[in-house]
């Protein structure tokens, strides 16, 4: 009996002694297996990122664009935009912290640090107590380049999110100052709304929209955001020739489109001359100077949906749809060559204005080819409007306006766009109220406000009975709390399939990295 029991300790010593030793070798059994799943995760993670961000682009607005570029060239059934041929659809709540309707400074914090915030937040808690580690912050400390590119200007909420940290949005003097702080290698936008700080301390919402009505300024001039990030680094691109001559390796860049539009954004694409840079070129430019054997994180947002919308302006809205899906194009062609490599991600901040694809006037019709009669924006339109009052101060009339009507918006120009005597009419009071009411007066009047929003009564009015013509409704100049779509292909993309919250999305990349 001595014997065996003899036997069973040695063994028992012996067995000891092989964990003992592998232990200390790093080989046992359950640490091997945890290095194996460490190494299978890494290998799972993504090299190349592409984060797009279609600001106030929800469901409607999709679909829109795919039915406008079906009708547009005489078919009835609907085309579809290549984001909307990935093979992973999900689908996520917006709300805020403090908010059903989320904006988009609240809800870019949650697709860029995965964390609820208060309204207006920039990736900081809602009691403003604690900065947040954006996606993009997180993947540059592993070596990653980073890109973050916008059709507004570089210090609006949505880019701002991803490098840096503020309790409001309407801080873009110090956000830009931010810029300079983030050590990121790409930024391409329309331009900073205040690199001087002359509104410093300003905090009228209608900036974020790009149209600011407010004069006030700070008294105080504080040092040029631009000469700090040269100071920092930075190099500042805005022509199109030095645009051009950008090549691989070429870091810290700031692109600025050369004539920037209202709110230092890319003019919309409606109102885009040759001189303009578009999303696309930033997009396929960032590809170009972001790739390297570390690989790259790149955010693209489509900044401008949100404004058309937020003006109900449907024909601008489609066309900035349509322009954004190219951009997403180009990063699709880089994943056909790096498809074991490549992630690319669609979403969406929120949804706005509320958009209908139907009109209770055209029943089951819809025509969306009439939004082809638009030549302007309605924001462009204003201009012409604000220059014809100029000219005409106390006796502005319909009848010198209507001719801008028929040509920018092709009323009259067919029987289906012919002005009804309801439209003549709506167009008039329109004229009237712009004329004999201030902005002021009109934003505090219920019944006005509901009627304009914050934009120029003809403009929004004639894009109105156009969207209606067409078969269209809008229901608010405001965000609504629509759930928004995700779009997913390459190395994990399965993880955006089903139903989530937005701040889900950055925390399902995080993970691939085991940066959560």
């Amino acid at each position: 009996m001595k014997k065996y029991l003899y036997l069973i300790a040695g063994l028992f010593l012996w067995a000891s002694c092989v964990v003992a030793v592998n232990n200390k070798s790093g080989l046992s059994g359950s640490t091997s297996a945890n290095n194996k799943k460490a190494e299978a995760k890494r290998q799972k993670a993504p090299k190349y990122v592409f984060y797009f961000i279609g600001d106030g682009y929800g469901p409607a607005q999709a679909h829109l664009a795919e039915e406008y570029l079906a009708n547009r060239d005489g078919r009835i059934l609907p085309d579809t935009l290549l984001m909307n041929t990935f093979p992973v659809h999900g689908t996520y709540t917006t709300y805020a912290g403090n908010r059903f309707i989320t904006g988009s400074a609240a809800a870019g914090t949650a697709l860029a640090a995965g964390h609820k915030t208060t309204i207006n937040t920039i990736c900081m808690s809602g009691d403003h107590g604690l900065k947040y580690k954006s996606m993009a912050e997180l993947l540059r400390s592993r070596g990653m380049k980073i890109g973050i590119v916008t059709s507004v200007s570089i210090d609006h909420a949505t880019p701002a999110v991803f490098y840096a940290h503020q309790p409001n949005r309407n801080n873009y003097y110090d956000i830009a100052l931010e810029l300079a702080e983030s050590d990121f290698n790409y930024f391409a936008g329309g331009g900073f709304k205040d690199p001087e700080g002359v509104k410093k301390g300003n905090k009228n919402p209608l900036a974020n929209m790009g149209i600011d009505k407010s004069t006030a300024t700070s008294a105080n001039k504080y040092p040029s955001a631009y000469a700090i990030a040269e100071q920092a680094g930075y190099r500042f691109v805005n022509s199109k020739s030095e645009f051009a001559q950008l090549k691989k390796g070429d870091d810290k860049i700031v692109v600025f489109d050369p004539k920037p539009a209202s709110g230092a954004s890319i003019p919309y694409v409606i109102d885009q001359t040759d001189e303009n840079f578009t999303l696309v070129d930033f997009t396929k430019k960032g590809i170009e100077l972001l790739d390297n054997p570390n690989g790259f994180f790149m955010m693209v947002e489509g900044g401008k949906i949100d404004w058309a919308c937020h003006a109900n302006d449907a024909a601008t809205a489609a066309l900035e749809v349509l322009q954004f899906d190219d951009a997403v194009r180009e990063a699709y062609n880089f994943y056909l060559k790096h498809p074991n490599e490549t992630l690319i991600v669609i979403c969406s901040d929120h949804e706005t204005g509320g958009l209908t694809l139907g009109h209770a006037a055209t029943h089951y019709e819809t025509s969306y080819q009439y939004l082809n009669n638009q030549k302007c924006s309605t924001e462009a339109f204003t201009e012409m409007i604000e220059d014809y009052k100029a000219k005409h101060p106390n006796n502005a009339r319909y009848e010198d306006i209507y001719p801008l009507l028929k040509e920018y918006f092709g009323f009259d120009t067919t029987d289906e766009l012919k002005l009804d005597q309801y439209d003549i009419a709506d167009l008039k009071k329109a004229l009237q109220d712009d004329v004999t009411t201030t902005y002021e007066e009109r934003m505090h009047n219920p019944r006005l406000e509901c009627g304009y929003g914050p934009y120029n009564p003809l403009a929004t009015v004639a894009a109105r009975i156009l969207a209606n013509k067409a078969g269209l409704s809008w229901t608010t100049y405001s965000h609504t709390a629509i759930p928004c779509p995700a779009r997913a292909v390459g190395v994990g993309a399965e993880a955006f399939y089903g139903y989530y919250d937005n701040t889900e999305l950055p925390r399902k990349i995080l993970k691939m990295y085991e940066l959560l």
